[in-house]
């Protein structure tokens, strides 16, 4: 298994020549990252997520496409018995999530790699969490991922995910404007839900869901069958 402190994050090396959708689209973008993630608030939104996933029964996290760390910083403070660890494509987000943990004295497993290829053995994980992540894959790689999630939970373990979601003809904010977009496509009505059947998750359910300016924000579970 690919593990490390907070100090730097590990690459997983399959991913060095692959392309990926930075957080904020463009590279040259990310300083501009914590500062919008702040201004649409963003903390209560990843809080939700972490009560959902019901922690105190948890060992390990992953949190898949962790970015800067935000998420996963946030659910070791509440929670710092457990073993977190965080993988995203981004290596220079990688690197400022490392930091902020050096900072806070908070020990995170980062990993530089790709959802659909996680470097972690079968049934490693007791909860996986995605937040804001899953709009960023490509439609050929969804289900790849959700397969992957599937592989590294325990038997009982569940997926948490929140992300764009709601009625495709009732949109507002920065989803109504983007929402044609093609990595946007599968996120509208119950895409989501049966995507995860399709993977092979059990009871995919939609949570519940926030509103905030860019959009509907939806909150999803499934579980890995005991």
């Amino acid at each position: 298994m690919h593990e490390l402190a907070s100090s730097q994050p590990l690459r997983h090396p399959s991913g060095d020549a692959r392309r990926y959708l930075p957080g904020m689209g463009r590279i040259w973008l990310l300083p501009l990252y914590d500062p919008f993630t702040r201004l649409i608030g963003i903390e209560p939104v990843h809080r939700k997520l972490a009560d959902q996933a019901e922690l105190a029964s948890a060992q390990r996290v992953l949190e898949i496409g962790c970015g800067t760390g935000n998420l996963a910083l946030l659910v070791k403070r509440m929670r710092p018995q457990l073993e977190v660890a965080g993988l995203d494509p981004d290596p220079k987000a990688l690197a400022r999530a490392a930091r902020k943990a050096r900072r806070a004295g908070i020990d995170l497993k980062l990993v530089r790699g790709f959802a659909d290829q996680l470097p972690y053995p079968d049934a490693s994980f007791d909860r996986v969490l995605s937040a804001l992540m899953f709009h960023h894959l490509e439609a050929d790689l969804r289900v790849a991922s959700l397969r992957e999630v599937l592989r590294v939970l325990r038997p009982g373990g569940s997926l948490h995910l929140v992300d764009f979601g709601g009625n495709s003809h009732n949109l507002h904010g920065l989803a109504r404007l983007s929402r044609r977009t093609h990595t946007l496509q599968d996120n509208w009505d119950d895409r989501i839900p049966t995507l995860m059947r399709d993977a092979g998750l059990s009871d995919p359910t939609e949570i519940d869901h926030l509103t905030r300016r860019i959009g509907r924000l939806t909150y999803y579970r499934a579980t890995r069958a005991e």
